[in-house]
């Protein structure tokens, strides 16, 4: 078990660093989210939205790292459950963090567009506001089920390699 001392630090460390930075993207983004003139709003609390933006990078990077630390530990008991979680908790999960920020990277494009117009193209504004956000909606739950996915290959892995008490484990299924 003295094997896994550094990888097990190294994904404790991930886990934290993805954890508190996806809370702080809620704290942050959670002010300008609420206000009525969301989502033309943001170009006012542009600092705040850029930030909030950033700990989501910042999440789901360390968390998408987590099951290519985990690969060669779980790969000598199941390599393809290995491989998927590599996919679904690595690759695509990235991939839908990537599209989130994009897509609210946009959103505070759109918002700074309709401070320099006004309400000449707001109509526009807002409806192109709209599907940005409609997006992320979209990206989201794409996301929860990606993460899904990817997740019951970890607790299976978990389970099968007994590296945590299987009660754990079979927590993460519940």
């Amino acid at each position: 078990m003295n094997t896994y001392r550094k990888t097990t630090m190294i994904v404790g460390i991930l886990f934290i660093i993805g954890t508190v930075s996806g809370i702080l993207s809620g704290v942050v983004t959670a002010p300008v989210i609420s206000e009525a003139t969301y989502p033309l709003n943001i170009s006012a609390s542009e600092t705040r939205w850029i930030l909030g933006t950033l700990f989501i990078l910042i999440m789901g990077f360390p968390l998408a790292m987590i099951p290519v630390f985990l690969y060669p530990i779980f790969k000598k008991h199941n390599e393809a459950l290995a491989l998927g979680a590599v996919l679904f908790r690595g690759v695509l999960e990235a991939v839908c963090y990537i599209g989130m920020v994009i897509s609210m990277f946009l959103l505070l494009t759109v918002s700074q567009l309709y401070e320099k117009t006004g309400a000449v193209g707001a109509a526009n504004l807002q409806t192109l506001g709209a599907t940005l956000i409609a997006t992320v909606n979209w990206v989201n739950l794409i996301l929860a089920v990606v993460f899904s996915v990817g997740a019951l290959m970890i607790y299976t892995l978990f389970y099968q390699t007994r590296l945590i008490p299987r009660w754990l484990s079979g927590w993460g299924f519940v």
